[in-house]
């Protein structure tokens, strides 16, 4: 039987649903995670005079000549849930830091509809100290890895057990940045993170994982809770 609509009127009203559902989807994960980019414009508006990314994809989302006042390198602040691994991102690019560098973390917890950010951390990284958190792992271990996981010609359920093997095979087993391997249908990416109790031991071991008192940063508070509902209420 013959479509009522012409083939175009009926690919375009496809089109147009298409990119109302994508952009409802953009308005939600935005909504979930609106706690994460107030906590960095917080740290860029607080301490680096209101400092605004040129591009979300730049290297350093504070770069070195943005801080003027703690220490006059590179920032990165991350909004992180409490207990959890830190995601680092793409793994290659984390390899290839040769400067010293904040990793600036703000912990949160849940609290019916609001985030409570319990602690807050901001440990100055030599390059020394970075390479350290790599063990024995090199560029070129992170290529092989990352051009097995990116080869179309090999399907997935294969390619995911290939890179599981070689993730807990060393030279990957001697590091304490964790190779995390991306593998569906929508994404083929290589990405790195670090455990909670990692941070503590190698990159803060003078801080308590929960202080007495409210997050601080640099000694000033974060200014309370936000609101921002959890994931598993969508």
């Amino acid at each position: 039987m013959r479509s009522p609509f012409p083939r175009r009127i009926l690919a375009s009203r496809l089109a147009a649903l298409a990119f109302a559902l994508a952009a409802f989807a953009s308005a939600l994960a935005q909504e979930v995670q609106v706690h994460g980019l107030m906590f960095e414009r917080w740290v860029r508006d607080t301490f680096f005079g209101g400092y605004k990314p040129a591009s979300y994809t730049q290297r350093w989302d504070i770069p070195a000549d943005a801080n003027k006042d703690h220490g006059g390198v590179p920032v990165n602040p991350k909004a992180v849930k409490f207990g959890t691994p830190v995601d680092l991102g793409d793994a290659l690019r984390q390899y290839e830091i040769n400067e010293p560098f904040v990793l600036l973390l703000g912990f949160w917890e849940q609290d019916g509809d609001e985030k409570r950010f319990v602690n807050i951390l901001a440990p100055l990284i030599t390059h020394e100290q970075w390479k350290a958190l790599w063990g024995d792992v090199n560029y070129a271990d992170l290529l092989k890895l990352d051009e097995l996981i990116k080869d179309p010609a090999r399907p997935i359920e294969e390619t995911r057990k290939l890179a599981l093997k070689m993730k807990n095979s060393p030279p990957f087993t001697t590091a304490v940045i964790q190779v995390n391997p991306k593998i569906d249908p929508r994404q083929r990416r290589l990405q790195c993170s670090i455990r909670f109790a990692d941070v503590f031991k190698h990159l803060a071991p003078d801080v308590p994982e929960r202080p007495a008192g409210p997050a601080t940063l640099w000694g000033v508070p974060f200014p309370g809770p936000i609101a921002s509902p959890a994931r598993n209420q969508r």
